[in-house]
């Protein structure tokens, strides 16, 4: 499984064997990224996808510094609630 941060689509990807196996999308409103949709098609569902892939994008967010994270999608909701070190990513 591959990620990439598709900044031009404003999303997060996950690709396996060259098919789209996963997103998970943001809208920038300055320096906070609203996460509101994440998404697996159902040919990739049930391997992990959507959780390695939200892993994926807050690792980055992290990494680059640049933005708070407003989660509005439940799935990312409730990633934060598994993964509460990672609590100071969230907006106010």
């Amino acid at each position: 499984m591959d990620f990439v941060h598709n900044r031009e689509l404003g999303r997060y990807e996950a690709w396996i064997d060259g098919e789209l196996a996963g997103e998970t999308d943001y809208e920038l409103d300055g320096a906070v990224a609203d996460f509101n949709h994440t998404g697996v098609p159902p040919q990739f569902g049930g391997r992990g996808i959507a959780g390695a892939l939200v892993s994926f994008a807050m690792a980055d967010v992290r990494t680059a510094g640049e933005w708070k994270v407003r989660p509005t999608c439940s799935f990312v909701v409730a990633w934060f609630a598994k993964h509460p070190d990672y609590a100071e990513l969230l907006a106010d």
